[in-house]
C-alpha cells in the first residue's frame, strides 16, 4: 500500500512489516483517513514486530499527532505486536511528540538516530 503526494509519502511494506512516512503531514479533517487505513492495515496484519519509520517525517501537525494517537491506541488491540517507532532528531517535534506514544503503548520503542 502506498500513498504518493506532492508533500509527503506513505508506504507499508508488508515483507518487513514497516511503516514508512516522509515529507510534511499539513492534512486537515478527513485528509488523513488514507493514512489511518494504511497504519491500521499494518497492524491489523499482526506481524510480531512493526516498524513506524519518521526519520523523514519533517512536520506533522496537530491532526497528524491525533491520527498517531489513535493508531497507537488500535495497536493496543494487539499485543502481541511489538512496535518500534524510528525518529530523528533532526526535526525537533519528534523528541517533544513522540514520546507520548509510549504513554499510550508503554511497550512501544523509541529509536532516534
Amino acid at each position: 500500500m502506498e500513498i504518493n503526494q506532492d508533500q509527503y509519502q506513505v508506504r507499508y511494506e508488508p515483507d518487513t512489516a514497516t511503516v514508512t512516512c516522509s515529507g510534511s503531514f499539513r492534512l486537515t479533517g478527513d485528509g488523513y483517513a488514507a493514512i489511518t487505513e494504511i497504519l491500521n492495515a499494518a497492524a491489523d496484519a499482526k506481524p510480531p514486530t512493526l516498524i513506524l519509520d519518521l526519520t523523514k517525517l519533517q512536520f506533522l501537525n496537530s491532526s497528524g499527532i491525533n491520527t498517531l494517537c489513535r493508531f497507537a491506541i488500535h495497536l493496543r488491540k494487539h499485543d502481541t505486536t511489538q512496535v518500534t517507532v524510528k525518529g530523528s532528531t533532526a526535526f525537533p517535534w519528534q523528541r517533544k511528540s513522540l514520546v507520548n506514544l509510549q504513554r499510550l503503548l508503554p511497550g512501544l520503542r523509541l529509536e532516534f538516530d
